[in-house]
């Protein structure tokens, strides 16, 4: 049961990576993510079976809604807060500047002027990617190019190109990514990799595109070796996999507390752009953590009653590593690594389609890098992210790239 209402998060507010399925849904969890890769696989070499679409992750920001509210018909824009209890949207420019100030009042008053020329039906979400003010003409290499950076990438379009031209026409640009349907907020279901810019009316005042991938070189197909290498992967994957103890996967994904004190170690590594190389000192520095988190809640607390409240706790989550032998934790990680390891190989092939150019700003000048990454999309509708969490985690938390709102 809980493994299904994961999967019936409806709202796209927040998107899991594929390895992360493994901690999230434990067996199921495991399994699904054998099955994303294995699908894409087959899409890549050309005979899927089961039906898997890929969209581009763009690096835009801030994340915006807009359409119809289904309840009175009233066009609108919103952030996040449109799927709160009470939902948070925006009608009017007053309405916009009585919640939000500055850049972001700026940006969702000229979004809500534009976008309801665009004939949205129900509800779309996307990612901004610039005004016209902060467009600016960059020299890279000797070559001139039109810029802007919503968040951390630099997006570059040839100056002299047919695309720059419309972008430079344009009040705002942005990239859809999913559409909503239902007859109130709270009970819409989200679509995603739909071809949404399609289905949108043309104006000059909207740069859109959408987030489907599109390979018209063929660029990203898999040769018969790329296959090979990936399955072989996959395959060691899928032995490990079987040798692990049920218990030992769920008995994660059952416990939230246990499962985010997993989640926030294993993301010290991504934030300091490192691989988990050791699976076994992985393990011992996990249960050093998981120890040493709840002690020091403990004394942080100035009552007997308080502190004893945090040892119980570090008591039961400490139980999980003497339910389970070191070596089955042991290959959870090492399980992950190999999904890991598939995700960049898939990623690898990806990247070499690009639509636009995709920069970071340094102190040094700039650096190419490669887009942020991509969504995978089951049969069934259930989305992934595959983000190389190295380079971009590296990138964001990098006091020598320069960021967008830092310029």
């Amino acid at each position: 049961m809980k493994f299904k209402r994961y999967l019936e998060e409806q709202k796209n507010t927040h998107m899991e990576h594929a390895e992360d399925l493994v901690l999230n849904a434990g067996v199921d969890g495991a399994r699904m993510a054998i099955n994303y890769f294995q699908d894409v696989r087959d899409m890549l070499a050309g005979h899927t079976k089961r039906p898997v679409n890929i969209t581009v992750k763009w690096d835009g920001a801030p994340a915006v809604f807009a359409g119809v509210d289904p309840t009175d018909g009233k066009f609108f824009v919103a952030k996040k807060g449109i799927f709160n209890k009470n939902p948070k949207v925006y009608k009017t420019t007053a309405e916009v500047d009585a919640d939000t100030s500055g850049d972001l009042a700026t940006k969702l008053k000229i979004a809500l002027t534009t976008f309801k020329d665009l004939g949205i039906k129900g509800v779309v979400q996307g990612d901004l990617l610039y005004t016209r003010d902060t467009i600016e003409h960059t020299t890279i290499d000797g070559e001139e190019y039109i810029t802007f950076q919503p968040n951390t990438i630099v997006y570059t379009v040839p100056a002299k190109s047919k695309l720059a031209q419309q972008i430079l026409r344009s009040k705002i640009g942005v990239v859809w990514h999913t559409m909503y349907s239902g007859d109130s907020f709270e009970t819409m279901k989200a679509s995603f990799g739909k071809d949404i810019s399609a289905k949108l009316s043309k104006t000059s005042a909207v740069w859109h595109t959408d987030a489907t991938f599109r390979d018209v070189s063929g660029a990203a197909t898999f040769t018969d070796a790329d296959t090979k290498a990936l399955t072989a992967i996959l395959s060691r994957a899928g032995q490990i996999f079987r040798t692990i103890p049920a218990a030992a996967l769920n008995d994660i994904s059952d416990n939230d507390e246990f499962l985010m004190r997993v989640k926030t170690f294993n993301n010290t590594k991504v934030r300091a752009g490192e691989k988990i190389t050791n699976p076994s000192a992985h393990v011992t520095g996990l249960m050093n953590f998981v120890h040493a988190f709840y002690q020091k809640e403990a004394d942080k607390k100035k009552t007997d009653a308080g502190k004893q409240v945090q040892l119980t706790k570090q008591k039961e989550m400490m139980q999980y590593f003497t339910r389970h032998s070191k070596s089955d934790i042991v290959k959870i990680f090492e399980l992950m690594n190999l999904l890991v390891d598939a995700k960049h190989y898939i990623i690898g092939k990806l990247n070499q389609v690009r639509t636009l150019g995709t920069f970071l700003r340094t102190v040094d000048g700039f650096r190419a890098t490669t887009p942020e990454g991509y969504v995978a999309i089951d049969h069934i509708g259930n989305a992934v992210k595959l983000v190389d969490r190295m380079e971009f985690s590296r990138a964001n938390f990098s006091a020598d790239v320069i960021k967008g709102w830092q310029k």
